[in-house]
Parts: structure tokens; C-alpha cells; sequence
């Protein structure tokens, strides 16, 4: 197949099937559309696969972050360590919850938070630092020896944020299982969905139960508000869409790791280098990443032969007009804001589109 016959590749295609749709009429037919027994059936089964005791739904990935800090105790004038690479949400998070987020800079191979940087901007702080938020970039698991181990050392908590790592897996197990809570997100591109959604995990029952208290006005039971909280609820309708989808996670993720094999394949012909995964980590391939110090160049060259990308992140959060409070450069980050270029991996593609994929990156060349 030519690539003038190729259709566009999309760089995100949410795979919803028969199934979904069947569970959704059921949920409506029930009348049942908030809140209720669906949801908590969505709980108990991401907490499993999650291998941790609790999961409490939440109205999107956003409002899951929110809720675990919470939850685990972060509040005004308390400090988050993370990572300014990430989506602005990371850190939004933590200022809802009137804390201040300090970052530190990435690893300039995986783009996760680099534990020898992390170390010095707490040290720099003469220790203070009352958690540590990891996130799983691209669903690539941080280094979560060395950022438990740094918690463990300044009595700080750790909440991941694996918006992006539904599947990934350290050292076999899942995360969401080594924090002491975990949040995620199904938003339509992740790599399952509930429409909108988001969940916290966490091995503790105070900490979920302050979780569900505070995405549910504060409620200990109906009529009793315990504390401040919010309207976060997850619906029915999301949970049954998400209760599918997750028994097609596995296989989902399957197909973005074949694909993303077939497509550092096809890098063996280009300038270009695949995504460094370290040992000992399972990549979920939320994205596949490259750099591109020609980025602008190498996108129009994708956009002319019908391959679509994505750029996450163009901007470091610390270089956002709403951080502009912020005066530290993280170097790193900043370059790889300028480089990293993501290509369609998601499991909608067919071998066509990974063949025409592969044709259009084999034209490419470094000026």
C-alpha cells in the first residue's frame, strides 16, 4: 500500500466494543445511574489487579490525585517532591490541597523523576519534604526502589501518580502497589477508559476510607459530613464501561507492546533512538516516545505520509504561566520539552498502519 492511499493513523484511538455498550443499556435500563453497587464492583476488581485491598472511584484522574494526597495527609503548607515533567495536573493536585510542589529534574532516558535529583532538592530543603509523588511516564514505571527507600529515609509519604501506567508493572508487581496510595485515570486516550474517571488504590483502610469520605461531600454515612469534601463520585454508567474494559487491559496492553516492538523495528532505519526501558520494569506503552532534536521537521514529514503525533508535554510545568512563582530551571526537563515526540501505539493499529508507519519513519533522515 502506497502511503497517498494510506488513511490517517490517529495518535489515539479509544477501543470501545459490544460489550461496553451492552453493559451501559443495562445500566441505564436500571435507572441506577449514579453512584452505587456498579461502581463499588469497579473497586473491589481494579484493587485486585492492582493486588492492593482498596480502590475508591473518583469523577476523573485529576480528582483521583486529589483525593489520595488527601488522603494520605498532604494539606496546607506541606511539601510534594515531583517531577516538572508531567501534565500540569501533577502538580495542581497538590496545591488543591494547599501544599507546595517542589520539583526536581528527570532522567534524561526514561523521563521519570531522577532519584539523584530528587535527593538534592530535598537535601537543599535540609529535609523537609512530607511526600514524594513519582509519576509513571508513558506508562514506564519510575525508579521505585530508590524513590521508596528516599521516602522511607525522610519519613515522607508516597503517592504515584500512574495516570498513564494502567498494566505497567516493577519488579512483577503492578504499580499502584509500592505507594502508600495511587491514583489513575481513565480518560478516553489512557490505556482503558471509563469516559472520565479516576481511581486511588492503596493497601490501607483509613487511608481509602478518608479517600471515599473526601469524594463524597465528606460523608461517614448518608446524612453524616464528617469533614470538608467534595462531589468527585464516579457514575455507574463509567464504571460499567470500566469494569470491561479493565478484562481487556491485559490484552490491550499486549497489543501496544507488539506494537511498540514493530515500531523500534522500524527505527533500526532512521536516526532515531526507541524508548530506553530499564530492566526489571514491564512498559504499559501509554506512548511510545522518541527525541527528535528536528522535531517540527520530522512532524510535518509524519503529517505529509497520514501518521498523526502527539507532543507530551511541549511546556515543563514550572515553565507554565500559572507556575510563574517558580524560578528554578530543571534542564533536563527543558530539553526533552523541546525533543520528545510520541507516535501512535495504541491497539486500534493494524498491521497496515504499522507497515505504513514503518515506510513513512524509513524516509526520514537528519538534515
Amino acid at each position: 500500500m502506497s502511503l497517498e492511499d494510506h488513511r490517517e493513523i490517529p495518535i489515539a484511538s479509544p477501543a470501545i466494543g459490544e460489550q461496553e455498550r451492552e453493559r451501559v443499556v443495562e445500566v441505564l435500563d436500571s435507572g441506577m445511574l449514579a453512584d452505587g453497587e456498579e461502581v463499588r464492583a469497579f473497586e473491589r476488581e481494579f484493587a485486585t489487579a492492582c493486588h492492593v485491598d482498596h480502590g475508591v472511584a473518583a469523577a476523573n484522574g485529576t480528582a483521583a490525585l486529589h483525593a489520595a494526597l488527601r488522603a494520605c495527609g498532604v494539606g496546607e503548607g506541606d511539601t510534594v517532591l515531583t517531577t516538572p515533567f508531567s501534565f500540569v495536573a501533577t502538580a495542581n493536585a497538590v496545591r488543591f490541597c494547599g501544599a507546595e510542589p517542589v520539583f526536581a529534574d528527570i532522567d534524561p532516558e526514561t523521563y521519570n523523576l531522577d532519584p539523584v535529583a530528587a535527593r538534592e532538592a530535598i537535601e537543599i530543603r535540609g529535609g523537609d519534604v512530607d511526600a514524594i509523588m513519582p509519576v509513571h511516564l508513558y506508562g514506564l514505571p519510575a525508579d521505585m526502589d530508590a524513590i521508596c527507600g528516599l521516602a522511607e529515609e525522610y519519613d515522607a509519604a508516597v503517592i504515584e501518580d500512574a495516570a498513564q501506567a494502567h498494566g505497567a508493572r516493577y519488579d512483577g508487581e503492578p504499580v499502584g502497589s509500592f505507594g502508600d496510595a495511587a491514583a489513575f485515570s481513565f480518560y478516553p486516550t489512557k490505556n482503558m477508559t471509563t469516559g472520565e474517571g479516576g481511581m486511588i488504590v492503596t493497601d490501607d483502610e483509613e487511608t481509602a476510607d478518608r479517600a471515599a469520605r473526601f469524594v463524597n461531600h465528606g460523608r461517614n454515612d448518608q446524612y453524616e459530613h464528617v469533614e470538608l469534601g467534595h462531589n468527585f463520585r464516579m457514575t455507574n454508567v463509567a464504571a460499567a464501561i470500566g469494569r470491561v474494559q479493565l478484562k481487556r487491559l491485559s490484552r490491550f496492553v499486549r497489543a501496544r507492546r507488539d506494537n511498540a516492538a514493530a515500531l523500534s523495528q522500524a527505527l533500526d532505519a532512521t536516526p532515531l533512538d526507541p524508548p530506553t526501558v530499564p530492566e526489571r520494569v514491564d512498559h504499559a506503552f501509554h506512548q511510545y516516545t522518541v527525541r527528535a532534536p528536528e522535531r517540527d521537521r520530522l512532524i510535518a514529514h509524519l503529517d505529509e505520509t497520514g501518521v498523526d503525533t502527539g507532543i507530551y508535554y511541549p511546556t515543563p510545568i514550572h515553565e507554565q504561566p500559572a507556575y510563574d512563582h517558580v524560578d528554578q530551571r530543571f534542564p533536563v526537563a527543558e530539553r526533552a520539552a523541546d525533543e520528545v515526540l510520541s507516535l501512535p501505539v495504541h491497539p486500534g493499529l493494524t498491521d497496515a498502519d504499522r507497515e505504513a508507519i514503518a515506510d513513512a519513519l524509513s524516509l526520514y533522515q537528519v538534515q
